[in-house]
């Protein structure tokens, strides 16, 4: 306890450091990295062991799987629990022998190296029932992701390399669904990552586990919704379209993934800490950009977060956390800095069904609402099988970012993921907009929409 109390004050007074200043934020993630990199304590090298080769417990330190620790503080989508996930978590109707020497070999890689390797291809339509513009969407991503533990003791203390790269498009001169909302004048996302950026980074970064995975470090690369204000729902690949019912209820001005760092672990077995900041101008289909807005413009976006599980083993099934958040002036695009505050309570309940509530509050800094609150559910028969999700959000309108004397926008949204296979899940979705802020001739709008994901 004495040890973890005084990795507690540390990281705390690393993370005060860091964002005293933004000079100083700016040296502290290459900084910190190289200290990583070129520390080489024993509890960063794995440790050879005597397996007996017909014990089912054998398994090589590092690649086995380590304790609940800081690792479960991260969301569906990072890299390490999306393989999880894909690999463990999934209950089909239907069984599936589809290139099983593929995913055998997939195993073997893990277990042989510490190679993690994943992907998957995902495609949506959208139709709007009434809109001033496009009226329809229509598009997809690729993304091929990994992990590759370099070190490890097998007792929670790691590194590991993690990537993730993508590709978005439109199909042919249709528009990407993630820009819907604003032709039918709603502010808001109606399923956000599906654009037409085309080839770009998404995570290149370094992971490190310390502390038994009490504690654990991110610095690079990264994407800041894999562990700020997290919950099991949030992923528009597998779970609610709208931004709403993600990172922030609308009113987080998250930025592009990016050059950033991130601390966070457990103070005790329930109460957690997690802080960071990164680049609030990066852009990721042009990564090698990301060093000039990083280091020159010096604009960034901070987080910090307090929550509790019931469980290191069901974090954020059963979670109640607050984030507060600020973002620098980014003056290049004329955007005000600005400050704001989410809470979040989820329980799960008998395996079946999760419930949740979720508000917050912006001032300024070029967030779409500046006002948000949002309840809903989901029920499924069996973990990892067909999900029900139901989903109400009021929203006010950030009058910085949008100008005064707009309506509230209310939406619901209902949708059915089918995992057919364990690769492959349809998800048909019916979202419901009262008063679209920015088309005040219309006082309400139905949006009807189909996602399908393959996995791999």
């Amino acid at each position: 306890m004495a040890l973890l109390a005084s990795s507690t004050k540390s990281v705390q007074y690393m993370t005060a450091m860091c964002t005293k200043s933004l000079r100083v934020r700016s040296l502290c993630l290459w900084s910190l990295l190289l200290i990583l990199f070129g520390l080489s304590p024993a509890y960063l090298v794995a440790e050879e062991v005597d397996c007996d080769s017909e014990s089912a417990e054998c398994v090589e330190p590092d690649v086995q799987d380590e304790p609940g620790g800081a690792l479960s503080l991260a969301g569906p989508e990072q890299v390490e629990n999306r393989l999880h996930i894909d690999s463990n978590q999934v209950t089909p109707l239907f069984p599936s022998y589809f290139a099983r020497g593929y995913f055998d070999w997939k195993d073997r890689v893990k277990k042989e190296h510490g190679l993690g390797i994943g992907g998957d291809y995902s495609f949506a339509y959208l139709n709007a029932s009434d809109s001033p513009g496009e009226d329809d969407a229509f598009g997809g991503m690729y993304r091929f992701f990994g992990s590759w533990e370099a070190t490890g003791d097998g007792r929670g203390n790691s590194g590991a390399l993690i990537w993730k790269i993508e590709h978005r498009h439109a199909y042919g001169d249709n528009i990407a669904p993630g820009s819907l909302g604003f032709e039918t004048g709603y502010i808001g996302l109606f399923l956000p990552p599906f654009s037409d950026q085309g080839t770009r980074l998404t995570n290149l970064y370094w992971r490190q586990r310390m502390k038994g995975g009490d504690l654990v470090f991110v610095g690079g690369y990264v994407d800041t919704t894999d562990y700020m204000d997290v919950y099991m729902l949030a992923s528009p690949w597998t779970g609610y379209f709208n931004f709403a019912f993600s990172t922030g209820s609308a009113t987080i001005p998250v930025p592009n993934e990016g050059l950033g760092m991130a601390f966070g672990g457990y103070l005790n077995d329930t109460l957690y800490m997690i802080g960071g900041f990164a680049d609030s101008n990066s852009d990721p289909a042009h990564p090698g950009d990301g060093f000039d807005t990083f280091f020159s413009d010096r604009e960034y976006f901070s987080h910090f977060e307090i929550g509790w599980n019931t469980t290191r083993e069901t974090a954020f099934l059963n979670n109640v956390h607050l984030t507060l958040w600020h973002a620098d002036e980014r003056k290049a695009v004329a955007i005000p800095k600005g400050w704001g505050a989410n809470l979040s309570w989820s329980r799960s309940v008998n395996d079946h069904w999760i419930t949740f509530i979720r508000g917050g509050y912006a001032k300024d800094g070029g967030s779409l609402l500046e006002k948000s609150v949002a309840a809903g559910f989901t029920y499924q028969t069996v973990p990892g099988g067909n999900q029900l999700g139901l989903a109400y959000n009021w929203g006010e309108p950030n009058e910085s970012s949008w100008g005064p004397g707009l309506d509230d926008q209310h939406t619901v949204e209902l949708f059915y993921r089918i995992q057919l296979w364990k690769e492959i899940a349809i998800t048909p979705d019916i979202q419901y907009i009262r008063n679209p802020a920015l088309n005040p001739g219309q006082d309400k709008l139905w949006v009807f929409g189909l996602r399908t994901r393959i996995a791999f």
